[in-house]
């Protein structure tokens, strides 16, 4: 299948500013077997002094634009073309959660997919004494690690309520937690905060799901933003495996990688600094439709 993406984000500022420089991570990924990138593009105004490119330790790609004239909005603008490839259903070789620490102890590598990297607190990861009494409540004796992630996933979707504008990008896991609503960012926080706390290595996935749906099926949470899901590791054999907890389903098809990270912080949309006063407000837009040939205007 393959998608055409068009991201516009705006960044009002509350004056003038003078000098800003932004990291963006927008541009969805290659990933051999998953998905090819076609043809992708990044526009900013006003034009920056600077651009250029940034690879992280987990092997995301960013561009870098530096401004040094004065400026009262950024604009960025990303237009893509990828392929994804459908994928078999993988079968559930994962183990029991029993024997996950000697698994984890057996992976001698440090390289950017090594459950290790997953497994302690980070920025927007830390301890939750009621997340983790809600994912044990949910386990059972004969659950493989595949199993707890589709059954913390799917809890997630049935007891939180999806809601934009209930929490800001700052929103602590534990405070949405506690209302119980929120947006995807939220939804995959939390799962990842819980899935820590059993001592399962869990990420996050920043991308894009599409805009239209298949005739006859549902529109999926979140298709107006970029979007965010959570990537466990299940054992040796099994892997990582992406589950969307917004919408109660494994990453296929319809789901675009941008970046992997160990949560919101690793790998935001657009990040930097620059000197003003007062806050700025940000506006997003994603579509994500379904082509056979051309290029989008």
């Amino acid at each position: 299948m393959r998608y055409d993406i068009r991201l516009n984000i705006t960044q009002e500022y509350p004056g003038i500013v003078g000098k800003g420089r932004h990291l963006i991570r927008v541009q969805p990924a290659d990933i051999p077997g998953r998905q090819s990138v076609m043809s992708r593009q990044v526009l900013v105004t006003p034009n920056p002094a600077e651009y250029s490119y940034h690879k992280d330790f987990f092997g995301n790609a960013g561009t870098l634009v530096v401004h040094v004239h004065p400026h009262p909005r950024m604009e960025i603008a990303m237009r893509a073309r990828v392929e994804c490839f459908a994928q078999s259903p993988a079968l559930n070789i994962s183990p029991g959660l029993p024997a996950l620490a000697d698994e984890i102890a057996a992976v001698a590598s440090l390289d950017p997919d090594a459950p290790h990297h997953f497994l302690g607190f980070s920025p927007r990861i830390i301890a939750d004494g009621d997340i983790e009494e809600y994912a044990r409540d949910l386990l059972d004796p004969d659950m493989t690690l595949r199993d707890i992630v589709v059954a913390i996933g799917e809890a997630l979707h049935r007891d939180l309520k999806f809601e934009s504008g209930a929490t800001t990008v700052e929103t602590p896991a534990p405070e949405a937690f506690a209302a119980r609503r929120g947006v995807c960012q939220d939804f995959t926080h939390i799962m990842i905060t819980a899935l820590r706390m059993l001592g399962i290595p869990a990420g996050y996935v920043s991308g894009y799901i599409r805009t239209e749906p298949p005739k006859g099926q549902p529109r999926l949470e979140g298709a107006d933003a970029m979007h965010a899901w959570v990537r466990a590791w299940c054992g040796i054999e099994q892997g990582w495996v992406e589950y969307d907890p917004t919408n109660a389903t494994f990453a296929a098809q319809d789901h675009i990688v941008v970046a992997f990270g160990r949560d919101y912080d690793d790998i935001s949309p657009v990040r930097g600094i620059l000197r003003t006063s007062g806050a700025s407000i940000g506006t997003q837009a994603v579509d994500v439709i379904p082509v056979s040939s051309g290029f989008p205007n």
